[in-house]
């Protein structure tokens, strides 16, 4: 069994539909979640123009599938729940990003993991450390926790809804 680390993202729409969506969708074709975050509404990061807050999730998930696989399907999600723009910064019905993959370092044309961005971003880093605070980051070996505590993103995160509230 493999563990993923993935982030949910959704600022067009109905954000918390999309979110619970892709959830049900990750947890039919990818494999079990087996731990989700609070839900964060999060101000668009590093976006000149307007966009709509968003709203982010993350989750733990354990899986036979390979990355690729993975990637594979989460892409499919994105198209299926209206996602139109690859672009990074982009608004979107939905954004898929794969956070870890266990722990191995992977930089492909396609896919790097871990994520290229999740340490500079307190809208990841937060809800990521609900569910895998003492998670060592491969590359720079660090917890997350300890990386949530020096990041220096001082956007607004703000609680939006409790994993208590929610069902997994």
């Amino acid at each position: 069994m493999h563990r993923v680390l993935i982030l949910l993202g959704s600022n067009q729409g109905f954000r918390y539909k999309n979110l619970l969506l892709a959830k049900y969708f990750i947890q039919r074709f990818i494999g079990e979640v087996v731990a989700v975050s609070d839900i964060y509404e999060t101000e668009p990061w590093r976006v000149t123009g307007r966009q709509s807050a968003y709203l982010n999730q993350c989750l733990e998930i354990k899986t036979y599938k390979g990355v690729f696989q993975i990637l594979n399907i989460t892409q499919k999600i994105e198209k299926q729940l209206g996602r139109k723009c690859k672009k990074q910064n982009q608004s979107r019905t939905i954004d898929i990003d794969i956070l870890f993959y266990d722990t191995i370092f992977l930089n492909n044309e396609n896919l790097i993991i871990p994520h290229p961005r999740l340490h500079l971003r307190k809208f990841t880093l937060l809800p990521l450390s609900e569910i895998a605070a003492n998670f060592l980051h491969p590359v720079f070996n660090q917890t997350v926790q300890k990386i949530l505590e020096n990041v220096q993103d001082t956007s607004e995160v703000k609680l939006y809804l409790s994993k208590i509230s929610q069902k997994i």
